[in-house]
C-alpha cells in the first residue's frame, strides 16, 4: 500500500475588491511536487471549524497577500500602509494559534512570515521605501518576472534556514513593502538582505516552524534551496 500523502492546510489569498477569495497556482505545484497534497481553506471559519479541519491535516502554510491591518501589532495607519482584509488577518491569527497548540509543522511566505512574526509578539515595517533607510535601495518590490532572483540573502549558520540553503548566501526573489521589524519573542531571525532586512525567522523549539519573505514557490524548479524548503516541510508534515 503506498504511503499516504500528508495533507498540507493553505491559506487563501483574497481579493478585496471583488470580495472574493483565491489561489495562486504557483503554490500548489509546489506543495505537489514536494509529495503533499494542497488543500484551501476558505476564508469565513470559525475556531472550532479551523480546530477540526486541523485534526485532519499534517502542516499549514501561510500564503502571500495584502497588507495586515496595524491594529494587529498596536500601530495607526502610515500613511503609504496598502488596502487590508481584516477577515483574513483574524482567520490566520487563529490558526496561527491552534496549528501551534496542535505542534503542526508552519510555514509562512512574504505576508506569510509577517504574520508568523505578529502573531507571536513582534511587528513590522509599514511600509519599507518610507521607514528603512538604505545607502543602496534594494528593490524589494523587483521590476522583472518572479521565477529571477533580484537580491541575496545572509544565512546565519546553525539554523533551518541554513540547513535548507546549504550555502551562507542565497539568491531570492523580493514581491514585497512590509517586512519583520521587531522579531517576536521566540523567533530568531535566520536570514537578512544586503541592507539589513530580516527576510527570514524561525522557532528554534518547535519541530518544523520558518517564515521567508521571498517567494521560493516561483523558484523550486531552478533552485535547490527553494526546492529544499518545501520538501522538508512536506516532509515534517509526514510526522
Amino acid at each position: 500500500m503506498a504511503q499516504k500523502k500528508p495533507v498540507i492546510l493553505l491559506t487563501p489569498y483574497f481579493n478585496t475588491e471583488r470580495d472574493e477569495p483565491y489561489m495562486r497556482p504557483a503554490f500548489l505545484k509546489a506543495v505537489r511536487h514536494a509529495g503533499g497534497i494542497p488543500v484551501i481553506l476558505p476564508l469565513d471559519l470559525t475556531e472550532a471549524d479551523l480546530a477540526q479541519l486541523l485534526e485532519g491535516a499534517d502542516a499549514v502554510l501561510f500564503t502571500g497577500g495584502p497588507d495586515v491591518h496595524p491594529f494587529f501589532f498596536g500601530e495607526e495607519t502610515q500613511a503609504h500602509c496598502g488596502n487590508v482584509c481584516l477577515r483574513r488577518d483574524e482567520l490566520e491569527l487563529a490558526l496561527l494559534r491552534l496549528a501551534m497548540e496542535a505542534k503542526k509543522p508552519i510555514l509562512g511566505v512574504c505576508r506569510g512570515v509577517q504574520i508568523l512574526n505578529i502573531g507571536l509578539g513582534g511587528d513590522i515595517y509599514q511600509d519599507i521605501p518610507s521607514q528603512f533607510k538604505e545607502e543602496f535601495p534594494i528593490a524589494h518590490t523587483q521590476p522583472f518576472a518572479y521565477d529571477i532572483p533580484s537580491h541575496t540573502v545572509s544565512v546565519t549558520p546553525g539554523t533551518l534556514l541554513a540547513r535548507i540553503a546549504q550555502n551562507s548566501v542565497i539568491k531570492v526573489n523580493s514581491m514585497h513593502h512590509q517586512a519583520v521589524r521587531r522579531v517576536a519573542p521566540g523567533l530568531t531571525a535566520s536570514g537578512h538582505a544586503p541592507g539589513g532586512l530580516v527576510e527570514c525567522v524561525e522557532k528554534p523549539d518547535y519541530p518544523f516552524f520558518i517564515g521567508v519573505q521571498w517567494h521560493p514557490e516561483y523558484l523550486w524548479e531552478q533552485d535547490e534551496a527553494a526546492a529544499r524548503l518545501f520538501g522538508m516541510f512536506v516532509e515534517a508534515a509526514r510526522g
